[in-house]
């Protein structure tokens, strides 16, 4: 009531931070769905869109399809990004999803694949990022920004792998050597060559 524009609101899972539990009054999502949506449709005029995070594509749409008109939908599912980007008959929901930090080249040229209509463009472009995706954001999923910035460090975004709280050695290297073929497979290594050169350098920290 008291925000002077539309706001956005986003509702993150406890697979993200175990202390969001319960972030809507209940632990059971549907019924915190419940609740959720009640107040967002109530004040549907301060509200531009609803991020959801509870990686699940069915409850999502559930969600998508019982939010006022006026209202978005922005997904946060970091392992079903595609299909609710492209949408069905009812309707879709906008792409505000952490995962695009890391293949932000890829994610540019599928939307705009899909803004030309380009549906199997746009597939084929996005879809080889899906399984990455679902690699960083893996259980527990609380630790996917070691992932992330593993892929800026491959990428040349940044001249070292460490973080604060020493939480690169949250994922283990096998963890690592997996997110870096997973990663070439969806093309999003920029310069492959330097990418090797530093995957080698955290093998050889490790002793192989």
């Amino acid at each position: 009531r008291q925000v002077p524009q539309p706001v956005i609101i986003h509702w993150l899972g406890d697979m993200f931070d175990p202390a969001l539990a319960g972030y809507w009054g209940s632990r059971n999502d549907m019924q915190a769905m419940e609740t959720a949506v009640a107040i967002i449709n109530d004040h549907a005029s301060k509200v531009d869109g609803v991020k959801i995070s509870l990686l699940s594509a069915e409850k999502e749409i559930v969600m998508r399809r019982r939010l006022d008109p006026a209202v978005k939908m922005y997904t946060g599912d970091d392992f079903n990004y595609a299909e609710l980007i492209a949408g069905d008959e009812q309707g879709y929901s906008h792409a505000l999803l952490g995962i695009f930090d890391a293949v932000a080249p890829a994610a540019s040229a599928a939307l705009q694949k899909l803004a030309k209509d380009d549906l199997t463009g746009f597939h084929d472009i996005l879809a080889p990022t899906v399984p990455l995706s679902r690699h960083i954001f893996k259980a527990p999923t609380r630790f996917y920004k070691t992932g992330v910035v593993f892929l800026a460090y491959l990428n040349g975004f940044q001249n070292h792998f460490q973080m604060l709280g020493g939480q690169q050695s949250a994922r283990s290297v096998v963890h690592l050597a997996e997110l870096f073929r997973l990663a070439d497979q969806a093309r999003v290594l920029r310069d492959p060559d330097l990418a090797t050169d530093r995957m080698k350098t955290i093998l050889a920290t490790a002793g192989i």
